[in-house]
């Protein structure tokens, strides 16, 4: 892969000069959904899927871009000096998000670069490729300008950017499992302080396995504004009578006790996800610690519930890939993941049912749906990293 895109690179921009090759991994998260933007804690973990990237500084300030994925947009062609927060369009808004905020917290980028981007993660499939190429931007730009940063401060500046130059008010989670992700690991993270510990996954005898529903409504980002503003509001009502910073602070008693004070049923019931499924994710790592798959399993379900019913970030394509799945035998959880309105599931199977699973939940949604889904067995990589 790397010798072929450095070919690659080499047939658009010409030889010369240092041409260094960087890997960055898409992420799933396997409970904990909708809390990062309210003080909670997250699970992901990192894939073997991901973005590559092929760089090379240059003695001017032009920016040069092109994408394997995106072949049809040609070579894009801009300058460092030339960024434009909330008007740039097109993927190259994520890259240049990324240098925009470095270079406005003063990180030196003095030159411009050519860049050759290939990705390996299905677009619009909820498995986080904007956050991997925005982190794969981070450590092309630590690396080839020496920049004094560490991995969890690059995944701080690509929220950032995406929240002040792309315009979709993410939380931290998705930038933080991509550039400090582990192999065989997940993530738990607490996104009130960015404390974090690294939580093996062990599935002895059942893999996961990720179900793209080739969909993705349009209404993703707004609609994602939209959720964190209800969360928003509904904080803001609590805090008249409790001395919190934020939704993540409460425990579900405390939350049955405040509730009364938020007016709007909506932010009631957006808030009551929050803390409901903060509190989940707590308990599933101790029961993953436990080696209660089970009781994990079944925790994941009721986010799926949550993320449905209350959170209101589920579709009905979503939902026949979830309760098809439910249905089928050595299924041990299944749920929406990611941002919703489309995207993927992640359901924990038992080995000796991965084909059944497949089978059954490809042949029930094609009928229901009209869409040919995809399947991948997720494999738990590193995070996003020099290779070359």
């Amino acid at each position: 892969m790397e010798k072929k895109l450095i070919e690659k690179f080499i047939s658009l921009y010409g030889e010369g000069g240092e041409i260094k090759s960087y890997f960055s991994p898409g992420r799933v998260n396997l409970i904990g959904e909708h809390t990062d933007y309210n003080g909670g804690h997250v699970f992901p973990c990192a894939l073997t899927l991901g973005t590559y990237g092929v760089a090379r500084k240059r003695e001017d300030k032009t920016l040069r871009f092109y994408s394997i994925n995106f072949e049809n947009d040609g070579m894009i062609e801009t300058s460092i000096d030339d960024m434009k927060p909330l008007k740039d369009n097109g993927w190259t808004a994520y890259p240049k998000g990324v240098i925009w905020a470095l270079k406005k917290y003063e990180y030196k980028i003095d030159t411009g670069m050519d860049v050759l981007i290939y990705g390996t993660i299905p677009d619009g499939s909820g498995l986080s490729s904007s956050a991997s190429l925005e982190v794969l931007t981070g450590v092309m730009l630590k690396d080839m300008f020496d920049l004094n940063i560490t991995m969890d401060k690059i995944a701080l500046m690509c929220q950032y950017s995406e929240n002040n130059y792309n315009g979709c008010n993410c939380g931290i989670m998705d930038q933080f499992a991509v550039a400090m992700g582990k192999k065989d690991c997940a993530v738990f993270l607490d996104t009130s302080d960015l404390k974090y510990e690294y939580s093996e996954v062990k599935l002895d005898d059942a893999k996961i396995v990720i179900t793209n529903s080739k969909v993705k409504h349009s209404l993703v980002d707004s609609a994602y504004n939209d959720r964190r503003n209800e969360c928003e509001k509904a904080l803001k009502s609590i805090q008249k009578i409790a001395k919190i910073k934020t939704l993540g602070d409460l425990s579900e008693s405390d939350f049955e006790t405040y509730k009364y004070i938020i007016d709007d049923e909506v932010c009631r019931r957006r808030a009551k996800h929050a803390v409901y499924e903060n509190q989940r994710t707590i308990k599933a790592v101790e029961t993953l610690k436990n080696n209660d798959i089970i009781e994990f399993g079944k925790l994941m379900n009721a986010s799926h519930v949550s993320l449905r019913d209350d959170f209101e970030v589920s579709c009905d394509e979503i939902d026949i890939l979830v309760d098809t799945a439910w249905s089928v035998p050595g299924v041990i959880g299944s749920r929406i993941t990611g941002g919703g309105f489309g995207g993927c599931t992640v359901s924990i199977v038992k080995n000796e049912n991965v084909d059944e699973f497949i089978e059954k939940v490809g042949k029930e949604y094609k009928e229901k749906t009209g869409i040919t889904a995809e399947f991948y067995i997720a494999e738990i990589g590193d995070g996003a990293r020099v290779i070359g």
